[in-house]
């Protein structure tokens, strides 16, 4: 018996809002080091853009997110700047 290869995967192109506000996820990877943070972070920033979720201070203090060397008032302004940057 064999294993088959994983399925091929299509990400997602450079200047899509998915692939910005992921990359925007990503750049935290200093405060946020769990990766299943930074997607479950970029899911919900995804959602807010798109007018169906939570602001940013909303986001960080109500899920668990595992925060190293930066204040959870600091990582909102820091998600913050990057929105911005973005709009």
């Amino acid at each position: 018996m064999s294993t088959l290869p994983p399925p091929a995967t299509k990400n997602f192109p450079e200047d899509s809002l998915e692939k910005k506000v992921y990359n925007i996820a990503e750049s935290l990877a200093e405060y946020l080091p769990i990766m299943n943070d930074r997607n479950r972070l970029g899911y919900n920033l995804y959602k807010f853009m798109i007018g169906e979720g939570d602001e940013p201070a909303v986001i960080v203090r109500t899920n668990k997110f595992t925060i190293e060397g930066i204040t959870k008032e600091e990582l909102t302004a820091k998600i913050k700047s990057a929105l911005e940057k973005l709009q």
